[in-house]
């Protein structure tokens, strides 16, 4: 398999908006399917490279908000045991079978569920005087 490498020297990528909606859409189309020998494992592996892509930038995302709460916190050490248990995970390799597209569609519903708690709980800064 080959890749493609981004030329970023400004880091401006990292500042791109995670476009959650239509990934948000494909994990619930992936996890609405029955019958998986309708699905094509050419199809089975691009999507799950799809969910493999868009989980790693989340991930980011998580460790981001994460490190604005305290050390101390009971939610950043949670945070921290699914971030761990999120690249574990992506670790492996793609695979092209429904059961690989679904794991990868449950872990990115998860770190976005975790998004959305260590933002809910992020500290709001102190209004300018």
């Amino acid at each position: 398999m080959t890749h493609t490498v981004l030329y970023d020297p400004d880091g401006r990528i990292e500042d791109l908006p995670l476009d959650r909606e239509p990934h948000e859409k494909l994990v619930r189309a992936v996890l609405a399917w029955t019958e998986p020998s309708s699905i094509r494992p050419t199809d089975c592996a691009q999507i799950a490279l799809q969910l493999t892509g868009h989980a790693r930038l989340v991930i980011e995302a998580v460790q981001l908000q994460n490190s604005s709460l305290p050390a101390e916190s009971g939610l950043r050490a949670l945070a921290e045991a699914i971030l761990r248990e999120a690249t574990r995970r992506l670790s492996g390799p793609v695979q092209d079978t429904v059961q690989c597209c679904q794991n990868r569609a449950r872990l990115l519903r998860a770190l976005y569920e975790r998004l959305d708690q260590l933002q809910d709980a992020a500290p709001t800064a102190a209004p300018a005087p």
